[in-house]
């Protein structure tokens, strides 16, 4: 135990200065590996930034190097030459220059006087010495012009000279707006200029740079602005050799050519970026590092403690779990007579409910073929005192059938505590609606309702209980009857379609469903006392669900209730089978 202890001061030393060697050669591999990586993908990304810029620059050079040809054989323009007759020029010239995008427009007669121009200013302003004018004149196509103008800023332009029957009568001069791209340029952090064939900067995201060469451009003193952000890098901690140096701050330098006359474009990008993602990640293995150092040093100061109070804690934990145990073995007997007592409570309500349940079933079964059974009894009795005896007997058929569906019933609900399938067969929907309907008949005669049936031509057939579908049935339509008591022109639609499912609608123009969440609950009803048990959709949820199906109900925004029962369609080969 005391040799143990003895080396673990130099076991703690050992760790520290491993973890330390190792945090400074990650360290250093990992800043070598990210500055290389990630100053290549900068330097990637910039090169990409300078063949769009590039692209931008000649595509509107081109775009605006084809208006003076169109220009110079417009014959509003020829005429007004011709005329002397400018008054409406001028605003040609401003709509020309709105549709193409360019800086200015200017129209010149033949003694190079400004007669029409998109700046109003400028007109009656003498141009014959403008390089534009001069060599417009002396050439047959459009020519290129750069004019420095006198804030030192360049001004591109494109001239060509206008004939008429084969004298020179005027030259138009259509000045691209190539400064535009200094002001996007201007909106990040690179430094942007493109520079003539001669080396002279004519474009410049800082303005002291333009007329001057990169190198004069490199050393001059700037203000704070795009570049000021692009000038504030360094290569600590790499051995990266920067492109260039400005105001003695290395730059990471891209160029491109510009196709056109000569052109090109370079950009200086600073290593911030790439410096504060390698720091982001340096600074993340710093901290894993010294979680690791904080980790070594608190376990060891936690082992001399957790020693000290293990016996402390184990005894303390058996005693607890004596206790423990002393108590769970109480509420276990406590529990376990508490459970039979339960048992034997839900027993006996299980008992109940079921008696309850049936003698209510029973009674909401059998009222309906009691109903139609005193109907036809009636008009029976009314058909022999009329002395026909032919019709009576058919009523007397209809009793007959009455009686034997009620013992159906009968002896279908003793077996509604199991579920089988003996009593299942193919049948077709159609039928057991028209049969639903028939049980409706006296019902349906009693009262003018319009019933509407829209069913397929073809059969559609469902595996299901004949009399337990019919059931159901009944049981829908006499509630829609029901809800349609108290409106003025009452109407049942019954929509049945087959698809992947057999779907019958029934819909009323009722008042709607007033509780949806509970309306299938058992017991529940909007009757009034002794006109229902509030069972019927209980009872009938239950057998489409018996049926593999199910039934649902929502309200229809054209007002009244819509119940929808589903039925798997029956297969053909099961058909063919059947």
């Amino acid at each position: 135990m005391g040799e143990t202890e003895e080396r673990a001061p130099w076991r703690l030393r050992f760790v520290v200065l491993a973890i330390l060697s190792a945090a400074a050669v990650t360290l250093y591999i990992t800043n070598l590996w990210l500055t290389d990586r990630f100053t290549e993908t900068t330097r990637n990304r910039a090169e990409l930034r300078l063949a769009l810029y590039s692209g931008n620059v000649v595509s509107e050079l081109q775009r605006n190097s084809v208006v003076p040809l169109l220009l110079a054989q417009d014959p509003a323009m020829i005429g007004a030459l011709n005329s002397g007759d400018f008054s409406q020029s001028s605003q040609r010239l401003i709509s020309f220059r709105d549709e193409i995008g360019a800086a200015a427009l200017l129209l010149l007669d033949a003694s190079g006087r400004a007669v029409a121009a998109t700046d109003r200013n400028l007109i009656g302003t003498q141009h014959r010495t403008a390089p534009y004018f001069v060599e417009a004149t002396r050439a047959n196509d459009t020519v290129f012009s750069v004019v420095q103008q006198e804030t030192g800023a360049k001004q591109f332009t494109y001239s060509r000279k206008i004939m008429s029957d084969r004298e020179l009568i005027g030259v138009i001069v259509v000045e691209a707006d190539l400064k535009k791209f200094e002001s996007a340029w201007a909106g990040i952090a690179d430094a942007v200029l493109v520079t003539d064939s001669e080396g002279t900067i004519i474009l410049a995201t800082e303005p002291r740079w333009r007329g001057r060469t990169v190198q004069d451009a490199l050393t001059t003193q700037s203000v704070p602005s795009a570049i000021a952000r692009a000038l504030q890098a360094t290569t600590d901690w790499s051995l990266t050799m920067p492109d260039a140096y400005i105001l003695g701050e290395a730059v990471m330098r891209s160029d491109a050519r510009v196709p056109f006359q000569g052109w090109r474009i370079s950009s200086f990008t600073a290593y911030t970026s790439v410096r504060e993602r390698v720091n982001g990640v340096l600074a993340l293995e710093i901290m894993g590092f010294a979680l690791l150092l904080t980790a070594a040093f608190y376990r060891m100061g936690r082992r001399a403690q957790t020693r000290s109070r293990m016996l402390q804690r184990e005894s303390a934990e058996l005693r607890l779990l004596n206790q423990r145990l002393q108590r769970e073995i109480a509420e276990r007997k406590r529990a376990e007579k508490n459970l039979e007592v339960a048992e034997q409570t839900i027993e006996q309500s299980s008992k109940l409910a079921a008696l309850g349940e049936m003698s209510a079933s029973v009674s909401h079964e059998l009222n309906q073929p009691l109903a139609a059974m005193k109907t036809y009894l009636a008009g029976a009795r009314l058909l022999l005192q009329r002395k026909r005896p032919a019709e009576a007997l058919s009523s007397f058929q209809r009793i007959d059938d009455l009686i034997e569906r009620m013992g159906a019933i009968t002896r279908q609900l003793k077996s509604y505590a199991r579920k089988g399938g003996e009593a299942f067969e193919p049948l077709d929907v159609r039928a057991a609606v028209s049969s639903a309907l028939a049980m409706m008949e006296p019902q349906l005669k009693s009262r003018r309702v319009a019933i509407t049936r829209t069913m397929p031509a073809e059969p559609v057939m469902v595996m299901a209980d004949k009399l337990r579908l019919e059931q159901v049935l009944i049981n829908l339509f006499r509630n829609a009857l029901d809800a349609t008591k108290g409106v003025a022109d009452p109407q049942i639609d019954l929509i049945l379609s087959a698809g992947d499912e057999a779907a019958l609608s029934v819909r009323d123009n009722g008042h709607g469903i007033e509780d949806l969440e509970n309306l299938f609950a058992p017991f529940y009803t909007t009757k009034q006392a002794g006109d229902g048990t509030g069972l019927g959709l209980a009872i009938s949820s239950g057998i489409v669900t018996d049926f593999g199906g199910r039934l649902t109900a929502r309200n229809s925004p054209e007002g009244g209730a819509v119940f929808e029962v589903r039925l798997p369609i029956l297969d053909q080969t099961v058909r063919a089978a059947e």
